[in-house]
């Protein structure tokens, strides 16, 4: 096997852990080890369509670059939680991580622009944006960390939906005292500081023991994330507040990446950016019918009209506050797409 730089020799050698998912190997003349073999974590699991969708481009990229590089796949934060995760993609104990920017944020503040309260009214100003100017702009600020970077098409998450075990959330006043878990990031707390809720910050490997243990009472995620961790089978009320648009960047580790050789880079650039934009419309697809089928489990659905919780964050300073912090530049950027915020 030929060996990599010899500052990965040690660590490569012993990448391959007990939990990664096999990727599908390929007859490529001889049987032999792949040149690369980097690491990629994440923490949704394997049934989710990002994971469905990264193994699909590890095994072309594995195809197409003939075996010299191989994707291994750590799925449902095996390697460490997502703060854990995020200080393994820094030092280059791991290659690549997908994280939503809102926990980047901890790290580049910038990232979590994308997740600013009610802001997004449907996926065509989502990905306008993403794609377009704000998204380059926080892709270049990732890059400004030196530590890591982000590839250009960033992954769906989905448009967050609020459940509960206790009761259903109708109106802001439902959230007044209301004990909901959130992500480690300050935009969240900030969020539900505002609606004058009590959120409490765990990683997402504890969320579903949190919830089962009435730790918190509810937490808020997209519904495609509701079903594949099995979260209906914690919480019985399901209101479609759709208070957040939330995505996963595709980080890599810069120096492990610029390790690699050009024209490896652009294989797996090309297949991963591909990659992402067929996991939006799985998810897309995969949101349409849960509704129902969350339904049939026992969920409790409501809807909700956005303008009250628009109307409470705007007169509780919110969206000033976070106007400053992020800087009238990339405020423009955002609301030159979804419209004044207040």
């Amino acid at each position: 096997m030929e060996k990599r730089p010899m500052m990965k020799i040690s660590r490569r050698s012993f990448a391959a852990g007990a939990g990664a998912v096999a990727v599908s190997t390929f007859a490529i003349g001889r049987a032999r080890a792949a040149e690369f073999t980097y690491k990629y974590a994440n923490n949704l699991p394997l049934s989710h369509p990002l994971n469905i969708r990264a193994q699909e481009a590890a095994n072309k990229i594995k195809e197409e670059t003939g075996g010299r590089f191989e994707l291994q796949i750590f799925p449902s934060s095996q390697l460490g939680s997502d703060t854990d995760t995020l200080g393994q993609i820094r030092s280059g104990a791991v290659d690549f991580f997908t994280l939503s920017g809102l926990i980047l944020s901890t790290y580049v503040p910038a990232a979590s622009i994308n997740g600013i309260g009610f802001a997004f009214k449907d996926y065509a100003t989502v990905w306008k944006t993403m794609d377009g100017k704000l998204g380059e702009y926080v892709r270049a600020e990732i890059a400004k960390s030196r530590s890591i970077i982000a590839f250009e098409k960033i992954w769906d998450n989905g448009f967050r939906q609020t459940t509960s075990s206790s009761k259903p959330i109708a109106t802001p006043a439902d959230l007044v005292n209301f004990k909901i878990r959130v992500p480690p990031s300050p935009l969240w707390t900030s969020m539900y500081r505002a609606f004058e809720a009590a959120p409490t910050t765990i990683n997402f490997n504890e969320v579903y023991s949190a919830l089962q243990s009435k730790v918190v009472d509810g937490q808020e995620n997209p519904l495609a994330i509701v079903e594949t961790a099995k979260l209906y089978e914690v919480q019985q009320y399901c209101s479609l507040t759709n208070h957040m648009w939330d995505g996963f960047w595709f980080l890599a580790n810069r120096r492990n990446w610029e390790a690699l050789p050009e024209n490896i880079r652009t294989i797996v650039t090309k297949h991963i950016n591909a990659a992402a934009v067929a996991e939006r419309a799985d998810v897309a697809k995969l949101t349409e019918g849960l509704q129902k089928k969350l339904a049939d489990r026992g969920m409790k659905f409501n809807a909700v009209d956005p303008a009250p919780f628009r109307d409470k964050l705007k007169s509780a300073g919110f969206y000033k506050e976070w106007k400053g912090k992020f800087g009238d530049a990339a405020w423009a950027m955002l609301e030159s797409s979804v419209g004044a915020l207040g």
